[in-house]
């Protein structure tokens, strides 16, 4: 272990230095005080490691001290009290106002180093604590979120205000790819219960006969292979927030079950008698119409109405398409950090194309073209040839039916009765490709659904026409 400094406050000069010699000697730095007032001196030039704090000082109490001392450093200070016999109470309750524990006097001097010890890693672990904590933050929080278009600011100023308030369910809708799982993670970070779990459960990958127990736990003897007892994941997400995508997917006998669950907040676990109490808010996601499905009698009409306290619809990245530079900048410096790539943007060309694609995987469908591009291309900017042929040509792709609202055509082209000669059909398409890509041979052949070399080859041929 690293040198710790410590400071050692006690009005018995004896004690001070028994334990400042038997602390030094195993090499940590360490000052001295015999009264309440050096030691807050001392306590505020050195910013220590750790505190051994007597009960009893001539010009004070110890308590009052821990609680200055705790006032200005929290949780990162470690006090150990010293105490004389018969002052077990007092010890207690410095526990209680945040020592980290206490000596009785007279006291063995090998806890000493065992003590600073376990205080330095006790340390250390609540400030990986809260690094974790701050980078969680960072990874789900709201500012993740990009968008600057009018229903993304929209949906940005309810996502704060839901987190900000205590209601107990919101209902996320949006097709797949819209964020739904990253706006429930920042409502869970901005709120008051960012340190309790967010439990993220797929009710499309639970089967129906384990909901039961994997949601609400079970007793001992529940069932054959129930050998003890385990806790449901509503009581490990107690004090936080359960998140239940795809809910649409849930089995109406599941559909029950929860139903109970979030009209009481209470539950029994499989094979128990004991109603269970948790504090959590449930937010639940869907890309299906529920209220089709309400009709038609695959969901259930009072839980859709629970669930739907806050609704809040996530928009398709075809209704913001303003918002598509800003998420391919994000995109772009995400993985050129990930990746150690140097892409520097997007050139127009392909921004315009981006722009008018129809985006049927929305914005996981973009960050994931934009990961490919990263990953296989050696460049310094996006272009058109790093564009695979259904961005170029939507009717070659899967989004060909929603490009711009129209369907693709099925149509071919018809041969005159009189006959047509194909070299000059051939030529006449080549020209039209190159003028239309402005030269640039990669983009004439995704325009002609070919390779590169099969546009130079017939070039060539062209030109011994």
């Amino acid at each position: 272990m690293s040198t710790v400094k410590v400071l050692v406050i006690d009005d018995e000069q004896m004690i001070r230095w028994s334990v400042a010699q038997t602390l030094r000697g195993v090499g940590h730095q360490v000052e001295e005080a015999g009264t309440a007032a050096e030691g807050l001196t001392a306590f505020r030039q050195q910013g220590p490691d750790v505190v051994f704090l007597d009960m009893r000082l001539p010009d004070g109490n110890g308590l009052d001290l821990l609680k200055e001392m705790k006032a200005h450093n929290g949780p990162e200070l470690a006090v150990i009290m010293m105490t004389a016999f018969g002052e077990i109470r007092t010890a207690v309750e410095a526990m209680r106002l945040g020592a980290f524990d206490y000596l009785r006097k007279p006291f063995d001097f090998d806890e000493l180093e065992v003590l600073v010890t376990k205080a330095v890693e006790t340390r250390q672990l609540r400030r990986q604590v809260v690094e974790l904590s701050e980078e969680r933050k960072k990874l789900f929080g709201v500012e993740n979120i990009i968008g600057q278009s009018e229903k993304m600011r929209r949906v940005l100023a309810l996502v704060d205000k839901v987190a900000q308030s205590e209601t107990a369910t919101v209902l996320l809708q949006g097709e797949n790819g819209t964020g739904k799982d990253l706006v429930a993670r920042a409502i869970h970070c901005r709120s008051k219960r960012v340190e309790a779990p967010f439990m993220d459960i797929s009710c499309t990958a639970m089967p129906e006969a384990l909901f039961e127990s994997e949601l609400f736990g079970y007793e001992r003897g529940a069932f054959t292979d129930a050998k003890g007892t385990k806790r449901g994941l509503l009581e490990l997400a107690d004090g936080g927030t359960l998140f239940l995508d795809e809910i649409g997917d849930m089995s109406g006998v599941s559909q029950a079950k929860l139903l109970k669950f979030i009209e009481t907040r209470t539950f029994k676990r499989l094979g128990g008698t004991m109603d269970q109490r948790v504090s959590l808010r449930v937010i639940a996601a869907t890309n299906r119409n529920l209220e089709g499905a309400v009709r038609e009698g695959r969901f259930r009409q009072d839980l859709y109405y629970r669930l739907k306290v806050i609704p809040i619809v996530l928009p398709t990245l075809r209704e913001r398409r303003e918002d598509i530079p800003l998420l391919v900048k994000y995109f772009l410096d995400k993985y050129n950090s990930e990746f150690n790539k140097h892409f520097a943007g997007i050139d127009d060309d392909a921004l315009g194309v981006l722009s008018d694609y129809a985006w049927p995987g929305n914005v996981r469908e973009l960050r994931n073209l934009i990961e490919r591009i990263l990953i296989l291309e050696k460049a310094d900017t996006i272009r058109l040839e790093h564009l695979p042929p259904e961005f170029v040509m939507p009717e070659l792709g899967a989004g060909a039916a929603h490009h711009e609202g129209r369907a693709p055509e099925t149509g071919g082209f018809r041969l005159p009765s009189t006959g047509i000669s194909l070299e000059e059909v051939e030529l006449a398409f080549v020209q039209q490709a190159l003028e239309l890509a402005s030269g640039n041979q990669t983009r004439a052949a995704q325009l002609l659904g070919i390779s590169r070399d099969a546009l130079r080859y017939r070039l060539q041929k062209i030109k011994g026409i």
